[in-house]
């Protein structure tokens, strides 16, 4: 299912503020279970409590190589992410908060009892494109599973922004264990932003959980890439 309408003519130059930012750390971890998002986020919330309440955060979940760019993972949430020498773990902070956090480098995470020991690290500014997508977008009251009313509770989140819902295209749902409950989400790309709009969705994110992966927006390749692969399968 997709959803169009007419893009806005942005042509004002913008210059992305550096408030929030990426901070990535090369990672040291052989495998983590793919359902890894309460445990990395309890690791990370042990090492560094203040995650919680400070605004602009989030905590992007770790990808291996059969995860790709977020649109086909493994289907068990037994199933192990093998982590290569090139995988990172990244947060979003406040540029404010970037020294605290850079402060875990060398440490070692337990997740889900296996060692996830942190090294160098990596800064990197958000996105000015307007193509962005989210892996997991969790909307509270929302059945996910219904695309429909998913994409109708998404535009209801981006009016409430002051955002004309652009063209958008829903992806997977994923389901994750928590100790009370199983957290839905579903991916999201987002087409035909302004530049402004594209950068303030990745600061503060859609929907909630976002210290569970979700709502954190990265920047993408586009619908048209996404269309031509899916009809050369």
């Amino acid at each position: 299912m997709q959803f169009w309408q007419e893009e806005k003519d942005d042509t004002a130059p913008y210059t992305i503020p550096e408030d929030i930012l990426d901070l990535s750390f090369r990672v040291s971890c052989q495998t983590l279970p793919l359902d890894h998002a309460h445990a990395l986020s309890s690791a990370l919330l042990e090492a560094l409590p203040w995650l919680r309440d400070e605004a602009g955060t989030g905590i992007h979940l770790i990808h291996g190589a059969e995860s790709g760019n977020g649109w086909i993972r493994p289907e068990g949430p037994d199933d192990a992410l093998y982590l290569s020498r090139r995988t990172r773990l990244t947060l979003r902070l406040p540029q404010t908060r970037l020294e605290d956090a850079t402060r875990l480098s060398g440490e070692t995470l337990d997740v889900a009892g296996n060692a996830l020991t942190l090294g160098d690290t990596n800064v990197r500014n958000l996105s000015a494109l307007t193509t962005i997508f989210s892996r997991y977008v969790s909307v509270e009251d929302t059945d996910v599973d219904d695309e429909m009313a998913f994409l109708e509770a998404v535009t209801d989140l981006l009016a409430d922004m002051g955002i004309r819902a652009p063209r958008m295209m829903p992806g997977r749902v994923h389901r994750f264990r928590l100790p009370r409950e199983i957290l839905a989400a579903r991916s999201l790309m987002l087409d035909g932003l302004e530049v402004e709009e594209s950068v303030r969705l990745q600061q503060v994110g859609l929907g909630g959980r976002r210290l569970l992966g979700c709502g954190l927006f990265l920047p993408h390749k586009g619908i048209e890439a996404i269309q031509k692969s899916n009809s050369q399968r």
